[in-house]
C-alpha cells in the first residue's frame, strides 16, 4: 500500500515504473535486494495443472443462458447461508462444498512456490497492513491462493468473479468459510453479475482503498455508480488486455484519476501467462500474443494453422513461424475451428457463421464476449441445441449447424482448465510488481542455477551483479 504515491491519470506498465511516481513494489522486503540471487528451499519437480488467464465482459462479462446443473437451481441470492462461525457475509452456491473446494485449494498450493514464499517470508510483517482490497477475478483454485496470500499478509478483501461461467462453486464454498467475504457462483445471471460486484463495493462500515480487478468491471461499476470511492483508493491493478485498454480510454479522456498498474504488459505476464495458459488450455476446451501459445499447440497437433491478423509486427511473426496470413472471408467456408483472441469486437459476424462448414467448431480465447457475434443466432430461424454443459450446436433450416462453445466466451476457463504454475507467475507479479524477482522465485521448482556474474562482467556491462539485468524499456518481443 506504501507504494503508491498519488499520480492523476497515469497508467503504469509493471517493470518500467518512471522514478518519482513509485517508491517501489507492491510488497518490498527489508532483504529482497541483498538476497535478489538467493534462492528459496529446493521445492521439487511439479506437473502442470491449472490456471487461469484473462475474464468476460463488453455486456461486460454477460448474462447466461445457462445455470449449473449439477446442483439445485436455487438462486445463491436467495439461500440464507452462514459458515461455521456463523458469518453470512458471503453469496456462494452451497457452503457445504467447503471442504472440497479446500482441498483444491490446498492442491493448488503446492503447484504455486512464489506466492507461498513470499506468505511465508512476510506472513510476521503484515506488510499489506492497513489495505482494503475490492477483487473482480476469476475465482479458482489458483486465485484463492492469491487472496488468501494476500490476507495473510494483513489485506482485507472483497472478492467477486470477473466471468459468469468460471468460478468454481466448491472453492468460493472455501473462501468464504475461512471468513472471505466472496459473492460469485457458476452460472450468474448478468443482474447476478453485477450484484455480486455492488456487495462487494458497497458495504457499510468499509470502503476499498486498491482495485484488484480483470477485465476492467470492477473499475467500471466503481467509477459509474461510487465516483466519491476514488478520493480514497490508491490505485488499480489490471490484469487483462481488455481492462487495460479500458483505463487507457478513462485516461486519455482524463478520467483517470487514481494510479493503474498494467500487469498484462509486464515480462512475466506475456511471456508465460499469455503463451503457456493459452497453448495447454486450448486444447483441453476444444492479436498474436495469446494467439501465439494457441497457434503452437493446434500446429504440434498436426493442424494446418491460418491466421488473421491488423498488426503488420505480429504478421511477421506469424508468418516467420510458418502460418499462413489470410483474410477470414477467404478461407472461412474451408475451416474446421475458428479460435478468436483479438480483445475486440465483431471479429467474426453473422455473414462469417452464415458461410461456415457443417459442424464447423467455433469459439473465443480472449476476454471479451463480443468477438463472435452470438447475439445474431439467437433467432427465429435457427435452432440451439444443448449438447452439454458448455457446448451448442446452433442449426440452420437446411440442417447445416456449428458447435458453439461457452457462448462465446472465454473458452480456456469456461470449458477447461490453464497450468497453476503459470498463474503462480502472474499472481506473483500482482503482488510483487518486479519482473525478474518474480522469476527467481520459481526457478528452484526446476532445480534451476542462475549463473553469478563476477564483480569484473558486472563493471563491464554497467550492471549491478544482483540485478536488475533488463532495462525499464525491456519489452517481450517473442
Amino acid at each position: 500500500q506504501a507504494a503508491w504515491k498519488q499520480k492523476e491519470g497515469v497508467l503504469l506498465s509493471v517493470g518500467h515504473l518512471p522514478e518519482g511516481l513509485l517508491c517501489g513494489p507492491l510488497i518490498q522486503f527489508a532483504d529482497q535486494k541483498q538476497e535478489f540471487n538467493k534462492r528459496p528451499t529446493k521445492i521439487g519437480r511439479r506437473s502442470l495443472s491449472r490456471s487461469i488467464s484473462q475474464s468476460s465482459t463488453d455486456s461486460y462479462s454477460s448474462a447466461a443462458s445457462y445455470t449449473d446443473s449439477s446442483d439445485d437451481e436455487t438462486s445463491p441470492r436467495d439461500k440464507q447461508q452462514k459458515n461455521s462461525k456463523g458469518s453470512s457475509d458471503f453469496c456462494v452456491k452451497n457452503i457445504k462444498q467447503a471442504e472440497f473446494g479446500r482441498r483444491e485449494i490446498e492442491i493448488a498450493e503446492q503447484e504455486m512456490p512464489a506466492l507461498m514464499a513470499l506468505r511465508k517470508r512476510a506472513q510476521g510483517e503484515k506488510p499489506l497492513a492497513g489495505a482494503k482490497i475490492v477483487g473482480c477475478t476469476h475465482i479458482t483454485a489458483q486465485t484463492a491462493v492469491l487472496m488468501e496470500t494476500l490476507g495473510a499478509l494483513g489485506a482485507q478483501c472483497r472478492w467477486a468473479a470477473c466471468n459468469i461461467y468460471s468460478t468454481l462453486n466448491e472453492v468460493a464454498a472455501a473462501l468464504a468459510e475461512s471468513g472471505f467475504p466472496v459473492f460469485a457462483w457458476k452460472g450468474e445471471s448478468e443482474d447476478d453479475f453485477w450484484w455480486c460486484i455492488d456487495r462487494c463495493v458497497n458495504v457499510e462500515g468499509w470502503q476499498p482503498n486498491m482495485i484488484l480487478d480483470d477485465g476492467g468491471d470492477l473499475t467500471h461499476w466503481i467509477y459509474k455508480k461510487y465516483p466519491n470511492m476514488f478520493k480514497k483508493i490508491k490505485g488499480i491493478v489490471e490484469e487483462s488486455v481488455t481492462g487495460v485498454h479500458r483505463l487507457y480510454q478513462l485516461s486519455k479522456a482524463g478520467k483517470l484519476c487514481v494510479p493503474a498498474m498494467n500487469v498484462n504488459d509486464s515480462v512475466t505476464k506475456q511471456k508465460f501467462d499469455n503463451l503457456y495458459c493459452c497453448r495447454e488450455s486450448i486444447l483441453d476446451g476444444c492479436s498474436y500474443w495469446v494467439g501465439k501459445g494457441c497457434c503452437a499447440a493446434l500446429k504440434a497437433m498436426g493442424s494446418i494453422v491460418y491466421v488473421t491478423e491488423i498488426d503488420p509486427i505480429c504478421a511477421l511473426q506469424a508468418c516467420m513461424d510458418g502460418f499462413r496470413l489470410v483474410k477470414l472471408n477467404e478461407v472461412i467456408r474451408q475451416m474446421d475451428i475458428v479460435i478468436t483472441c483479438t480483445g475486440n469486437k465483431n471479429v467474426v459476424t453473422r455473414e462469417h457463421l452464415d458461410r461456415m462448414k457443417n459442424s464447423c467448431i467455433v469459439c473465443n480465447m480472449g476476454h471479451s464476449n463480443t468477438e463472435i457475434d452470438v447475439a445474431s443466432l439467437r433467432t427465429p430461424e435457427l435452432t440451439w441445441e444443448r449438447v452439454r454443459s458448455q457446448v451448442d450446436h446452433v442449426i440452420w433450416p437446411d440442417g447445416k449447424r456449428i458447435v458453439l462453445l461457452a457462448e462465446g466466451r472465454l473458452l480456456n476457463l469456461s470449458c477447461s482448465t490453464v497450468p497453476t504454475f503459470v498463474l503462480s507467475i502472474t499472481a506473483t507479479t500482482q503482488l510483487t510488481l518486479e519482473d525478474e524477482y518474480v522469476a527467481s522465485l520459481h526457478l528452484p521448482t526446476f532445480d534451476a542455477h542462475l549463473t553469478e556474474l563476477t564483480d569484473e562482467q558486472a563493471k563491464y556491462l554497467g550492471l549491478n551483479k544482483n540485478g536488475p539485468f533488463k532495462p525499464n524499456y525491456y519489452r517481450c518481443w517473442l
